[in-house]
């Protein structure tokens, strides 16, 4: 757990995705850094438990860079966003069409939580019919009604679901007073403060970057990005920095380790918050990547679910993985190597990547496509 604490203080957030075709994305950025590890740790750190019971909740759910998961001292720093939304009040549909559902769920929540969305329907009247002419509301509604209270912060989520839903709580039900505290007291201060301490961490997490792509990090927007750089630059917290064949400005952290080499081997998720800005990505690495999911099957040019395979210093080639878990075997798809790479070393590599993640999937064999 100390080791999934470390790569969780230095990345800070870890993106949740429901694509399960390899296993689902955020069990892969502490693989790639750490190696084989007991998933069902970063379950607990999520869930608040460990195999002795109850214990501190090190991570919660939230809107980070997308649906993340982000150390609890972190959520109070995203009570800007959360006050957005609620000043957008997605909420009005279903507070038209359905007058007293949104209280009723909010409720239901506090009163009964932990819950998914299905168990709070349960408990709602009428619970037990959706064609009930005195609500007239369905799943979908009580699904909207959870989504929004979890968006603007009213409640939050205590973890998921063996079946991946996600259980709503109580904030205070689940967080440390304090966090709870911090959320409430930022409703009202000035997003400035917030938004600076989150391009740090940004700033922590690369190590170096583009305003663009310390922005992408959290999701944040407009002129306080800026305004918070040349305030990290004031206190001493970043400084800019020219990097050959990157033609912009780049902030770089000044306690960032600068070593000779960098030596390793890993599979990135295409989550991995390393290449979730493809302009840098491209600009460190020379790699164009793309996630082609939801491109055509004959359209695509990799493959579905492809991870960069960094090899030391680079990014060295692309992999098209899938578990299968009906024959027990790790699928590679397809392979594509960069231009210029050693491939017999990068291979060889490879390899030994693969089949560690096989076997910490619980797959018995690897298995190639045949060219």
């Amino acid at each position: 757990m100390r080791h999934l604490s470390r790569v969780v203080d230095r990345v800070q957030v870890v993106q949740i995705d429901s694509v399960n075709v390899l296993t689902r994305s955020q069990y892969l950025p502490f693989f790639s850094r750490l190696g084989p590890y007991d998933p069902a740790l970063l379950d607990g750190a999520r869930d608040g438990t460990s195999s002795r019971g109850r214990t501190a909740r090190r991570l919660v759910e939230y809107w980070a860079h997308e649906a993340s998961l982000v150390p609890p001292a972190t959520w109070p720093l995203l009570t800007f966003r959360m006050e957005a939304a609620r000043e957008r009040g997605w909420s009005g549909s279903v507070s038209t069409s359905h007058p007293g559902l949104l209280e009723a769920v909010s409720d239901v929540i506090v009163e009964h939580g932990p819950l998914t969305s299905r168990e709070v329907e349960a408990h709602l009247p009428h619970g037990a019919d959706r064609g009930s002419a005195d609500w007239g509301w369905n799943w979908s509604a009580v699904k909207n009604c959870l989504e929004y209270l979890f968006w603007v912060g009213d409640i939050t989520s205590a973890g998921r679901s063996s079946s991946f839903e996600r259980r709503y709580a109580a904030p205070a039900a689940v967080l440390p007073a304090d966090v709870v505290a911090a959320r409430d007291a930022a409703r009202d201060a000035d997003p400035q403060e917030a938004v600076t301490e989150l391009i740090r961490l940004s700033l922590v997490a690369h190590g170096l970057g583009s305003q663009r792509c310390l922005a992408d990090y959290f999701r944040v927007r407009g002129p306080r990005v800026e305004v918070g750089l040349r305030e990290l630059e004031r206190r001493g917290l970043a400084e800019q920095v020219r990097v050959r064949g990157w033609d912009r400005p780049l902030w770089r952290d000044p306690a960032a380790r600068a070593p000779r080499r960098v030596p390793g081997a890993a599979l990135l998720s295409p989550f991995d918050s390393l290449i979730w800005q493809r302009e840098r990505t491209e600009a460190l690495w020379g790699m164009r990547y793309r996630l082609e999911i939801y491109v055509p099957a004959p359209q695509r040019v990799f493959g579905y679910y492809v991870l960069p395979f960094l090899l030391d210093e680079q990014l060295v080639g692309r992999v098209d993985l899938k578990a299968d878990r009906a024959s027990g075997s790790l699928l590679v798809r397809s392979l594509h190597w960069e231009e210029g790479v050693d491939r017999v070393a990068a291979y060889a590599a490879l390899t030994g990547e693969v089949e560690a993640m096989a076997s910490w999937l619980g797959l018995a064999r690897v298995d190639f496509a045949k060219p």
